[in-house]
């Protein structure tokens, strides 16, 4: 499952693609290139948020796609996802492995701080994420991270790096020649009510890494 850590990371945010609008924009994601996407919803209630990751579940299955959930093992268990997103506050890999199998993918958020990321690794997570690489709309006073930390971070780590925080189509390349396997999107991605310019972006992303 981790050779399929590759490409562009789509992350879900429901202030931009609320419920109603949730998965046209995910689909067209898919169809411009998307290779993994996140269902990010922490305001939605438990039932909204099962029904939610079920069905993004099935769309990422049609279009052979990895489908992460963020920061809920047991949720990523029962739509039966490809894997969970763990921040640091959301509890331990090793927890997160037990509850999932070892077929299962784990990420974690590492901030800048490569401590945490040998941490993550040691623990067996399957991808480290570093950010926040440029100014971010979704957290805006997360620390900066430099690509020079993303270079150590690809001398230091076998694990897949994604790069995240103010990604576009336009700043993307200097992460993925610095190392980063994947680029990770919110609102670089679904800050528009327009599922064509959706796949637009998506592909423009796509098309900057090389194909395997």
């Amino acid at each position: 499952m981790t050779s399929r850590l590759h490409g562009l990371y789509a992350i879900t945010d429901p202030m931009l693609i609320p419920d109603q609008r949730l998965l046209p924009a995910a689909q067209a994601a898919l169809r411009g290139g998307a290779r993994l996407l996140q269902y990010r919803d922490k305001p939605a209630s438990a039932m909204q948020r099962l029904e939610r990751a079920g069905r993004l579940a099935a769309l990422c299955r049609q279009y052979g796609a990895l489908f992460i959930v963020n920061d809920d093992p047991a949720l990523a268990q029962a739509v039966n996802a490809d894997g969970v997103h763990m921040g640091q506050s959301d509890g331990a890999v090793p927890a997160a492995r037990a509850l999932l199998g070892a077929d299962k993918i784990i990420g974690v958020s590492c901030h800048g701080d490569l401590a945490l990321a040998a941490k993550g690794a040691a623990e067996g997570a399957d991808y480290l994420a570093l950010g926040r690489f440029y100014p971010s709309h979704t957290k805006p006073k997360a620390p900066p991270v430099t690509l020079d930390t993303l270079r150590e971070a690809r001398d230091r780590f076998t694990q897949p790096l994604v790069a995240i925080g103010g990604v576009t189509a336009d700043n993307a390349q200097p992460l993925i020649d610095a190392g980063a396997d994947m680029v990770a999107l919110i609102h670089g991605l679904f800050a528009t009510a327009d599922c064509d310019e959706i796949e637009v972006r998506a592909r423009q992303l796509s098309r900057l890494f090389p194909v395997r």
